[in-house]
């Protein structure tokens, strides 16, 4: 008899679908969380102050998302206008010991964390005699177990609270499906918990698309992807020399395995953003011999979030739009107005190199490389496209 066809199992995302995902920026007060925030928005929000709890309520902006590809379209086919792709920031309140149980900004810090869909955690690694550290003195390794426990022990608390509505069904007994899903769902959290207790975080575990499904229901803390920027001080990112690197890294490689560790210097960042034009920045980047970490910083929590880019070009506008990996054609026409979904036809696919190469449409159909694509193609990071939809909706 022939092998039976293997049916791939489909992937579930930890987090909530959707393409606006948002990032927060964590971490102990006085690590300069709010004047990263400043620096990657170029924006005056936020509140750098000396003294913890200088930010109470989180700010919120908008980061355009650095694009060399867009900036290729552009010169190609010169569009009236140009519109890059952005991800959403908050800078949120510095976490304290005991922000679990409530001390300090405690109870609101975690619940903006849970309105997230990632975390920037931002690690203190330089002195400054002027800038206070709330817990006495500088020490990575300490700052990053004590954001890790507190969020967590409130974790643990989350799924503690989800365990009791789960017995309230189980202790019915019987073998109804929803009896016998219930006490499958109760032996995960079990098995959460006791991961949690041993120091690990859920966004670094392997877990299947239905134990994804399930955990996606208690939007935990630690089941969002984080990136741990390490903030130096302007000397030492240009030297790229830090005593406390090391131990930095084999912490994130043991509590929060396959998470990116970026060093860069809140400092000099604040002090590149403040320049008027490109020119000015690349010629103090230059003059240093080192260069701003913000395009990976913002890239590299794209990649995170599992998003990808489309483009849509041509001479009135090329414009980048924001998925997720694995989203199909129809959805993905559905970023750019509902309509366009709801009356999908087709998709007109160009690659990205094949314009690059080519350069216009005559020798892209010349070369087949204009290809046309229904309703089941999932789109490609990198593909241009120009949707047909019925109504007269293109």
């Amino acid at each position: 008899m022939p092998p039976k066809k293997q049916v791939e199992e489909k992937k579930v995302l930890l987090g909530r679908p959707g393409n606006n995902l948002k990032s927060g920026i964590v971490g102990l007060a006085n690590v300069g969380k709010s004047t990263f925030f400043q620096a990657i928005t170029r924006c005056p929000l936020g509140n750098p102050a000396n003294y913890p709890y200088a930010t109470i309520d989180p700010e919120e902006a908008r980061v355009i998302v650095p694009s060399p590809r867009l900036d290729k379209l552009n010169e190609i086919y010169k569009p009236k206008s140009l519109v890059p792709a952005h991800i959403t920031v908050y800078d949120i309140a510095g976490l304290t010991r005991g922000s679990s149980t409530g001390e300090g900004l405690g109870n609101s810090f975690l619940s903006h964390i849970r309105a997230v869909d990632a975390i920037y955690q931002v690690v203190r690694c330089f002195d400054d005699a002027e800038i206070i550290h709330i817990e006495g003195d500088v020490n990575p390794y300490r700052d990053l177990e004590i954001i890790s426990n507190e969020l967590r022990l409130k974790d643990i608390e989350f799924c503690e609270k989800h365990l009791e509505g789960v017995h309230k069904i189980t202790k019915r007994g019987g073998q109804s499906l929803e009896v016998k899903q219930k006490k499958e769902e109760g032996e995960l959290v079990l098995r959460i918990i006791e991961l949690l207790k041993n120091g690990q975080r859920v966004a670094n575990q392997n877990w299947t698309p239905k134990e994804v499904e399930v955990i996606n229901t208690m939007f935990l803390l630690t089941a969002k992807p984080s990136i741990y920027l390490i903030n130096l001080s302007e000397r030492d990112y240009i030297r790229k020399k830090n005593k406390h690197l090391l131990m930095i890294k084999e912490w994130v490689d043991k509590y929060s395995p396959g998470d990116v560790i970026i060093p860069f210097s809140v400092s000099l960042e604040e002090r590149l953003s403040q320049m008027e034009t490109d020119e000015e920045r690349a010629e103090e980047e230059k003059k240093i011999g080192a260069t701003s970490m913000l395009p990976k910083i913002i890239t590299t929590m794209r990649q995170k979030l599992d998003l990808i880019s489309f483009f849509t070009a041509g001479a009135d506008e090329c414009r980048e739009w924001t998925i997720r990996k694995g989203t199909k054609a129809p959805q993905a026409a559905g970023v750019i107005h509902n309509d366009l979904m709801n009356t999908f036809i087709l998709a007109q696919v160009n690659k990205y190199e094949d314009i690059i190469e080519y350069k216009d449409e005559v020798a892209l159909k010349a070369a087949g490389k204009m290809l046309q694509k229904g309703k089941d193609y999932v789109v490609e990071d990198g593909d241009v496209i120009y949707f047909r939809a019925g109504a007269g909706k293109n």
